[in-house]
């Protein structure tokens, strides 16, 4: 039995804080507000030298918010099919991910909507989850009055 149900693709570097902080309170809000959305991730360049499968980041915000980051997975790297499979694919950061997914992927480069949350080396975590937090739930109340 399939899942009707639409896909948010959220995408990052690595698949390993951002993004998946990202399908995580989505998952949440989509799941609380019965918003017939599912949410996944992937990442545009995922390093083999992760340590463990979820950023601690990502772990201790999804915890102070009593989020699950269940299925625990390892990040995964971004195919063709991903993005085919996906209603709206959302880039963690236009400045960072634009030109890597023009390189990659260029049919897609426009078809991808871009935020602004940049990643730990320049933005930390306690200011660029409460910026993600606001995306996300700027998008959720999109979809809800898109779904009245």
């Amino acid at each position: 039995m399939s899942d009707h149900r639409a896909t948010v693709l959220f995408l990052c570097t690595g698949n390993y804080y951002r993004s998946r902080f990202a399908e995580c309170y989505f998952r949440h809000l989509s799941d609380k507000h019965q918003l017939p959305w599912l949410a996944d991730s992937r990442g545009l360049q995922v390093p083999s030298d992760n340590d463990g499968p979820l950023s601690p980041d990502t772990i201790t915000e999804c915890g102070r918010l009593n989020i699950s980051v269940e299925p625990l997975r390892f990040p995964l790297p971004l195919t063709v099919q991903d993005l085919e499979r996906a209603n709206l694919t959302i880039a963690m950061q236009e400045t960072e991910h634009r030109a890597l997914l023009r390189a990659a992927f260029p049919d897609w480069e426009a078809r991808i909507d871009y935020w602004e949350i940049h990643d730990r080396d320049v933005t930390p975590p306690e200011k660029a989850l409460p910026q993600l937090r606001r995306q996300v739930e700027a998008l959720v109340g999109r979809l809800q009055r898109e779904q009245a």
